[in-house]
């Protein structure tokens, strides 16, 4: 090899390791600065954090791929759901303060086996289930393969048939062997917080990223490991849509579809409208003027989504 091949590899292979120790520092500046808001389940070798608040009716709440408890709680809707429900909110796997081993393919279903054991060591047999984005994959494997817990269920901008996304071809690479752990410990964050305006503007528009969402910590976002994680789940969403696509009919609950009219991420009349049509018994909200993260947007009407739901299930129990 000539020298210098030699001289610029030596360069590389320097920059890449300074990258991964400035993300090492910042990745554990970010967990210090933002410790448990909560306590820990141990799950079959996962510790899973969670919040829990107020009381009545269990209520669970799924956050989307890349996020947090953070999310729901800087939006505002735990402390709302949390004057008539029981609130658990769980950080998924390898988001947040959860662990996410990698021994498992933390598919939908894997996770909503998760939650489940989670909910049985709360002691909580029945809950009205939302989920958001990817949350709302999770809560519909809640609803298919855990029916008797599953009281109701709040869908809010989600995925759930197949479609060309060269977007999640291009979020994949963090996730592959090897070069995936290379990429989301050295450039993968270094891009991220590039194009972290540009996301927001994608997620949120056509509204503006609200105030309160200035409380959602960014830094644990742009972790190695959080990166690592929402990239797996990116690569999952359409073969996981594929597989579940003739399946939703078989969802017996009260399910109540919210979509914001305007989403930039997800299409809301190829995937929340057409989940309508497959699920009888469903209700659907299109909220116009909003985008993908209606939990932050529209806050007020996502609480109406859950109120629905759970008067839906009420009924639906009097009845039999």
């Amino acid at each position: 090899m000539p020298p210098s091949y030699v001289g610029a590899a030596a360069v590389a292979i320097g920059a890449l390791a300074t990258l991964a120790l400035v993300n090492r520092h910042l990745a554990k500046k970010a967990a210090l600065n933002n410790p448990p808001a909560g306590r820990f389940l141990e799950l079959n070798g996962v510790r899973l954090h969670y919040i829990e608040r107020g009381s009545g009716e269990p209520l669970v709440l799924l956050h989307g791929n890349g996020s947090m408890i953070q999310d729901f709680e800087s939006s505002g809707l735990i402390d709302l759901a949390a004057k008539n429900f029981r609130v658990i909110v769980f950080d998924r796997p390898g988001f947040g303060h959860s662990d996410r081993p990698r021994n498992v393919v933390w598919t939908p279903d894997a996770q909503a086996k998760l939650i489940k054991d989670a909910l049985a060591q709360l002691r909580i047999s029945n809950a009205v289930i939302l989920g958001h984005s990817w949350g709302a994959s999770v809560a519909i494997a809640l609803g298919l393969r855990f029916p008797g817990l599953v009281r109701g269920l709040v869908l809010a901008s989600g995925y759930y048939y197949p479609t060309i996304r060269t977007d999640v071809v291009a979020s994949a690479a963090p996730s592959l062997p090897l070069i995936g752990d290379l990429l989301s410990h050295t450039v993968s964050p270094l891009i991220s917080r590039a194009t972290w305006p540009m996301a927001m503007a994608k997620i949120f528009g056509p509204k503006s990223v609200p105030e309160k969402f200035k409380a959602f910590p960014k830094e644990m976002a742009l972790r190695p490991s959080q990166i690592r994680a929402a990239a797996a789940e990116s690569t999952m969403m359409i073969p996981d849509a594929f597989r579940l696509r003739y399946q939703y009919a078989d969802l017996k609950m009260p399910v109540v579809i919210i979509a914001g009219a305007k989403d930039g991420l997800i299409d809301t009349n190829t995937q929340s409208v057409r989940l309508h049509s497959d699920i009888s018994q469903s209700s659907f909200h299109r909220l116009p003027g909003n985008g993908h993260m209606i939990q932050q947007t529209a806050t007020d009407q996502l609480m109406s989504a859950i109120i629905e739901v759970a008067g839906n299930s009420a009924r639906l129990s009097a009845a039999e």
